[in-house]
């Protein structure tokens, strides 16, 4: 069983930058589709990007972030991370990673791992 931890959320202005990692452990990564999803307070989870698994290079971004935000691997580290530019106060959330074998799904019933959550805060 993967073990999923986030990190490096904080309070950012409006045009700033984050990067947001999730470390894994207990497996590899490599094997896992791995997402990223962001909940707003009053809000349903939303999904935002997705990795795809076995080091094939495809990313799947939602329309709300593409061209800002950035999905990669470290393999070295096991862990996949989520570079956001250009960040709005809509980007305000708690984002969690979420690991999956299945496929590049943007819904978030498909993940069965998930992290507790990192927090972003983007001040306009």
């Amino acid at each position: 069983q993967v073990q999923l931890k986030e990190s490096g959320g904080g309070l950012v202005q409006a045009g700033g930058s984050l990067r947001l990692s999730c470390e894994a452990s207990g497996r590899t990564l490599r094997q896992y589709y791995v997402g990223w999803f962001r909940q707003a307070p009053g809000k349903e989870r939303e999904f935002v990007a997705v990795s795809s698994a076995w080091g094939t290079p495809l990313s799947v971004y939602s329309d709300s972030v593409k061209g800002r935000f950035t999905i990669s691997r470290d393999n070295a580290e096991n862990t996949v991370v989520l570079e956001m530019t250009s960040l709005k106060p809509e980007d305000t959330a708690v984002y969690y990673c979420a690991a999956s074998t299945g496929g590049t799904y943007t819904w978030a019933s498909a993940y069965d791992t998930w992290g507790q959550g990192t927090q972003v805060t983007v001040s306009s």
